[in-house]
């Protein structure tokens, strides 16, 4: 996603015939989207009834919607607790999170605070269209060792 692809959709060419097509756009968004969610918005912050999230949450597949409002809630109740600032939240970084209807569900739950990251449950219950949170409970469990890392995509 980060080679030539990605270097050539910033400049507005997706083929080789220099022609725009669906896949470069939808790089582009989901990389807005992401950087907007991770760097831009204050774990504090983040709340799906803030207008912009919301937009940026609404341009994607109700699955990935799904699993990003459970990272951003994540994010929000993982904050109140001063003993960590959450960075970065990710639902299914360790295992791939259980979903019934509108509910996911997991252990493998991951965040990073003050450089290191942490493993966590949940149960994060959403509304129909995955747009808001209904409720969300969550566990912190112990700091994920250094070399497991970046095998689990955690950086």
């Amino acid at each position: 996603m980060f080679g030539r692809a990605s270097f050539a959709c910033r400049f507005g060419i997706d083929r080789a015939d220099g022609t725009r097509g669906f896949i470069c756009g939808e790089i582009v968004t989901l990389r807005r989207i992401f950087f907007a969610l991770t760097f831009l918005v204050p774990a504090a912050a983040v709340a799906a009834s803030d207008s912009r999230v919301e937009r940026m949450l609404k341009q994607l597949d109700p699955v990935a919607r799904f699993e990003q409002v459970c990272d951003l809630e994540a994010m929000k109740h993982i904050s109140k607790d001063r003993a960590y600032r959450p960075e970065r939240s990710i639902v299914g970084a360790l295992e791939t999170p259980k979903v019934a209807d509108t509910t996911m569900s997991g252990s493998g739950g991951a965040f990073k605070s003050k450089g290191q990251w942490y493993q966590f449950s949940f149960t994060c219950q959403t509304s129909p269209d995955h747009m808001q949170v209904q409720s969300f409970s969550y566990q912190i469990g112990g700091p994920i060792p250094a070399e497991k890392w970046e095998p689990n995509g955690l950086w």
